[in-house]
């Protein structure tokens, strides 16, 4: 993976008043006129639950960059999060220490500069990984990144940088929301077979194929919800669906923004790629328009946008 140092600010709404709701202790320069005496690596190892962590600094030889470097913001997940993540994941600590993979995975969650949480902003944030991750904030307050991992503390400040801690390990998406789609519908237990197939019939597999630029959103039916589809219209395939109707249907499951379930609001309405309609907000149903998201699924992060399964195929306006 690049590990290069490089980061870009964002013009994004500002997060400030989102984290001092969390409600958390921290620490800042206001509190405090001392320059802290102690490094990052120094608070994360006097405190038990960074052990993981800690370990996993050393093993990507990465201890220079937090003990000597900086200024750096680290996102850094305590033991617990490790724990989530290596269960999620089934594979032991040890897996992840030897994983070649380990140096990346942990510049993912390192920001070079001195961000304090009036800094940091909604939307891409570039890491030393390389690449993005994005910022969100929910209706409650809470900050989430990547639509997985929520922050839960803010502002520790080092003598080289300022700690926030996240409850989940940050990873980068690997592939686009095309390849995410394809890949489902050939697991051992397929999904989003018919969306594939519709979106190969009307030729926007590339459109939903692109980078960390792009930022889309899908809004995903699954094989249920197109054989329901299929029963309503009478028909047995999407090859049966005039071609103008399904690109337009298609269509109006794209948002062209990246939207995680936690930005999401209330009765919001959503524009589309298909020209002059938009898609409405149900939070309080957990529906988009009539159709329901799927709680267990949502936020499949994909390189240029987010995927949340639904239960029934969308229908613009003019098609319902």
């Amino acid at each position: 993976m690049n590990t290069n140092t490089l980061f870009k600010t964002t013009r994004w709404l500002t997060l400030s008043g989102a984290f001092m709701a969390l409600g958390l202790s921290s620490c800042n320069n206001d509190d405090s006129p001392d320059v802290p005496s102690q490094n990052v690596l120094e608070i994360a190892s006097s405190n038990p639950s960074f052990s993981t962590l800690v370990t996993a600094v050393d093993q990507a030889g990465l201890t220079n960059a937090l003990a000597t470097s900086g200024p750096v913001t680290v996102f850094a997940p305590n033991d617990e999060a490790f724990n989530t993540f290596l269960g999620d994941q089934g594979i032991s600590a040890q897996d992840l220490l030897s994983n070649p993979q380990l140096e990346g995975i942990l510049n993912y969650h390192l920001v070079n500069g001195r961000a304090l949480s009036s800094d940091i902003q909604q939307g891409a944030v570039e890491t030393n990984s390389g690449q993005p991750f994005f910022v969100s904030v929910d209706p409650n307050g809470a900050i989430w990144i990547n639509g997985k991992s929520r922050v839960i503390q803010t502002d520790v400040q080092a003598s080289n940088g300022v700690i926030h801690v996240v409850d989940y390990v940050l990873t980068a998406p690997i592939n686009t929301i095309a390849e995410i789609a394809i890949q489902a519908s050939q697991s051992t237990t397929p999904e989003f077979t018919q969306l594939v197939a519709a979106l190969s019939r009307a030729d926007l597999v590339d459109a939903v194929n692109g980078d960390f630029s792009d930022n889309l959103t899908v809004f995903a039916p699954t094989d249920a919800a197109f054989q329901q589809l299929f029963t309503d219209l009478g028909v047995s395939s999407v090859d049966e669906i005039p071609l103008e109707i399904l690109t337009d249907v298609l269509l109006y499951h794209v948002v062209p923004s990246r939207a995680f379930s936690q930005d999401l609001r209330q009765d919001a309405t959503l524009p589309t790629l298909l020209e002059g309609q938009t898609l409405r907000v149900d939070l309080a149903n957990l529906r988009i328009n009539e159709s329901g998201l799927l709680a267990e699924s949502l936020n499949i992060h994909g390189i240029n946008g987010v995927i949340h399964p639904i239960d029934q195929v969308l229908l613009p306006s003019d098609e319902e």
